[in-house]
């Protein structure tokens, strides 16, 4: 078994050290806050993040980077996006050739609109060239714990790599299936998340089933296009990193993006939505990304435009919905 460093004690890194620990990894959990690294290994759960959940022996927490990657074979990322750069650079003096990274952030980098993997590559690429993969599909964070049949995909350019994420997590309610089109795979557990606002928003107004199963066909299209634009392939949209996750996040009540466009919808202001929450909600700061890569690429995305315009320039939900209507008419 492998000794397994998880970057980030929120609730999917908490999730994932649950399946990776019962699986019999050694796995060091590395969480920011220093009073909940102690709770953790006292009481064997997080009392924050997937409370109810306990977690097995060998699953030990830590704040130190340092501890938390010494021999490890796999670093696994759980973080933010917007902190995915930062950790990395804090984390590059204990990296080595030999260790297999794994994303789990679903998300794109604000500043560079750069895919994780990206990011990854730049930061521990002026040490070595890192040996890279993402994981990304339908899989909120309580059901994984809970143990319910979950499957996502590993996305790789090295067949190796995946291959190894593959066999090392998969179990008895985890597969994994892999794809080496590592752009289409990221690229839609991000743009999902904007879509799944706007989900959310179509909710809030109190719209019916007609108008969520529009939102997310076309939603699809949306992120077909990008990833297509920026040298995805079109399938993966049609799996589980791209529909899969898409209509999880749209429809499940445990998605937080879905959540989010709900509130607004209902009509409150975006500050009191965000002060109101704990967890991060991706697809706020991935709209904006969202939008410009779609800008550099060419790419018609009027979903994620409005849903900008909803997030960042305070316009009305409902005439954000009725524009997309009103849009001029197209073939499909």
């Amino acid at each position: 078994m492998s000794i397994v460093a998880i970057i980030g004690g929120g609730s999917w890194g908490t999730a994932l050290s649950l399946i990776l620990g019962r699986k019999g990894h050694g796995v060091r959990l590395w969480v920011f806050e220093e009073e909940l690294v102690e709770l953790i290994n006292r009481e064997r759960r997080n009392p924050l993040y997937l409370p109810e959940f306990e977690l097995p022996s060998n699953v030990q927490a830590t704040k130190s980077l340092r501890d938390s990657l010494r021999d490890a074979q796999i670093v696994l990322t759980a973080v933010p996006s917007h902190h995915c750069r930062s950790v990395y650079e804090a984390m590059r003096p204990f990296l080595s050739a030999d260790m297999v990274f794994v994303s789990g952030t679903k998300g794109i980098e604000n500043e560079t609109s750069l895919r994780m993997s990206e990011v990854i590559e730049a930061v521990v690429g002026t040490s070595f060239q890192p040996r890279v993969a993402v994981i990304s599909g339908p899989s909120f964070a309580r059901e994984v714990a809970q143990g319910h049949p979950t499957a996502i995909v590993v996305g790789s350019r090295d067949s190796e790599v995946a291959r190894c994420i593959q066999e090392e997590f998969s179990g008895p309610s985890l597969r994994l299936y892999s794809n080496s089109d590592v752009v289409g795979v990221e690229l839609g557990g991000a743009v999902k998340n904007v879509v799944a606002i706007a989900a959310g928003v179509c909710s809030g107004l109190g719209f019916g089933a007609n108008s969520m199963a529009a939102l997310i066909t076309r939603g699809l299209a949306e992120m077909t296009r990008l990833a297509v634009a920026c040298g995805g392939q079109g399938e993966t949209m049609a799996g589980l990193a791209g529909m899969g996750d898409l209509v999880l996040t749209c429809t499940g009540e445990l998605s937080r993006n879905r959540w989010v466009g709900v509130q607004l919808g209902r009509g409150q202001k975006l500050e009191d939505v965000v002060g109101g929450m704990r967890m991060v909600a991706e697809g706020i700061l991935t709209t904006r990304a969202t939008l410009a890569l779609a800008r550099k690429h060419h790419v018609s995305m009027p979903i994620t435009e409005q849903m900008n315009q909803v997030l960042y320039h305070g316009k009305n939900p409902r005439d954000a919905m009725r524009e997309l209507m009103e849009r001029p008419l197209t073939r499909e």
